[in-house]
């Protein structure tokens, strides 16, 4: 495909969250008309806030963003807005543009295709599934058919066959295209190069090739970088000991000892600022409270296919150390088979009474938004300590400014680990994860996959990450498209 003029261009653009919390600094790059890129970096780096700035939401506090005029965007979110949950599929779809087509009911059904997904148009949003309601927010921005296409996450929640359609969708896209995703596989089919923000220098570079390629590029850099520095190291460390030396000497071994400072200066400031790569959570260990009786039990639950429910009896019962794994396509029941369990508003799904449950929602609407980070670790545990929140937030990357940000401001990658830390603090004897290798950076997801292994307690898992599924020990799966 041909790529046209430039489409968009951040001239030194800087822009923060409050002078605690800068996130670009005097950036600049640029992207031409018909490509296909992703944004890469850290958890809480700014990737959403770079989408945000494109389209306008937000200004930036120094520089210019360019766009060419008439320039339409449009942004497949990662949640649904809570407004939405109460409108029809048909009322939906009708904000996404000025006026209600004519053809509107035609154009859902169209889209919808393409984001694989059968439903009728006077249904709630609010009724379906996480991953169906991810479909729905890809697909309200595919409708308007925008020049620039923002995808944030747009594969969380999606089963296998919703990513395949989206994937090919893309190939075909005749149009611009940004990304931010931790699908790697997903981002190697279709995106042909990279804008990497580095959280430490607020810079935006970029990289032509699939990912694959640039984290393998910027990796040598970084090993290239540590190379030079330590050879300018010893060579540094060499002229300070012969300063030393002649410095006590006389005559010409004085100005000689001054001619070796200025080499020493000199070296100093060919140092090279080595690019920090994003840093990845340490193993941890998810503590478990003892309990020797049965944990959770299951005799019955609802299964919907065709948007129709069923209840269907099973026969489960975990203890400590068993892990369940919940399979099945978007839309079958399994968030809502956990939110029932987690509930207990499901006679055919129990809790033991006195087990403490850490349940992982896929849109963290079990935290808190309003408190700090810091006060949602001390409530996780039953004797706060500031000493022992701390040492675990550093564990999962929350610093100082983190844990004084309100939940509700904190990035979905931040988030997920600020959740991950409560469980650390809390000591559940029943884990109960839905989608939790949503919006958390891929360099972490084979830790968090080691910690689960481990755990002791009581596990649910529901996740379409075949990989990180594959690392963690199951007992027993729950397939629901089998029942």
């Amino acid at each position: 495909m041909e790529h046209g003029n430039t489409v968009i261009r951040f001239e030194g653009v800087s822009f923060g969250y409050g002078e605690d919390n800068p996130i670009l600094d005097e950036t600049d790059f640029s992207m031409r008309e018909n490509t296909k890129f992703t944004v890469m970096g850290q958890n809480g780096a700014g990737k959403s806030t770079i989408f945000k700035l494109i389209t306008g939401e937000l200004k930036p506090d120094e520089g210019k963003i360019h766009l060419p005029l008439k320039t339409t965007i449009a942004t497949a979110k990662q949640v649904m807005s809570r407004e939405h949950l109460e409108e029809t599929i048909r009322d939906y779809f009708a904000h996404a543009f000025p006026d209600v087509a004519y053809d509107l009911d035609k154009r859902i059904k169209d889209v919808l295709d393409v984001v694989n997904l059968s439903a009728p148009l006077d249904k709630k949003v609010g009724a379906f599934s996480g991953g169906q309601q991810a479909r729905l927010l890809l697909a309200y921005a595919l409708i308007q058919e925008p020049d620039i296409l923002l995808l944030d996450e747009p594969t969380n929640n999606l089963d296998r066959d919703g990513i395949d359609h989206l994937t090919a969708f893309l190939i075909m896209y005749p149009k611009t295209v940004l990304v931010i995703s931790h699908d790697a596989d997903f981002l190697n089919a279709f995106t042909e190069g990279v804008l990497h923000l580095d959280v430490f220098t607020g810079k935006v570079e970029k990289y032509d090739g699939n990912y694959d390629d640039v984290v393998r590029e910027i990796a040598a850099r970084v090993e290239r970088d540590r190379a030079k520095n330590a050879q300018l190291l010893k060579s540094i460390q060499d002229r300070k000991d012969k300063v030393n030396f002649f410095a006590h000497k006389g005559g010409k071994m004085r100005k000689l000892a001054a001619k070796l400072r200025e080499q020493v200066a000199d070296a100093e400031d060919n140092m090279v600022d080595v690019k920090r790569d994003d840093r990845t959570i340490k193993d941890f260990v998810i503590p478990a409270q003892p309990f020797s009786e049965v944990i959770v039990s299951l005799s019955s639950l609802k299964v919907i296919k065709n948007h129709e429910a069923r209840h269907v009896e099973v026969d489960i019962k975990l203890r400590k150390g068993q892990h369940l794994l919940v399979a099945g396509p978007n839309g079958i029941g399994k968030s809502t088979l956990l939110r029932t369990l987690a509930g207990g508003s499901d006679p055919g799904a129990k809790i033991a009474a006195e087990v403490k449950v850490g349940y992982y929602r896929q849109d963290f609407s079990g935290l808190d938004f309003g408190q700090s980070a810091y006060q949602a670790l001390e409530s996780a545990m039953e004797v706060p300590d500031n000493e022992t929140v701390r040492r675990t937030a550093a564990q999962f990357l929350l610093d100082s400014d983190a844990l004084r940000t309100e939940v509700g401001t904190l990035s979905e990658g931040q988030k997920g680990l600020l959740c991950f830390a409560r469980f650390v603090l809390q000591a559940p004897s029943l884990l109960i994860f839905d989608e939790p290798t949503n919006h958390i950076n891929f360099r972490h997801l084979p830790v968090i996959a080691r910690a689960l292994n481990a755990y002791e307690g009581a596990l649910i898992v529901v996740s379409h990450a075949e990989d990180f599924v594959h690392q963690i020990r199951f007992d027993q799966t729950l397939d629901l498209a089998a029942l």
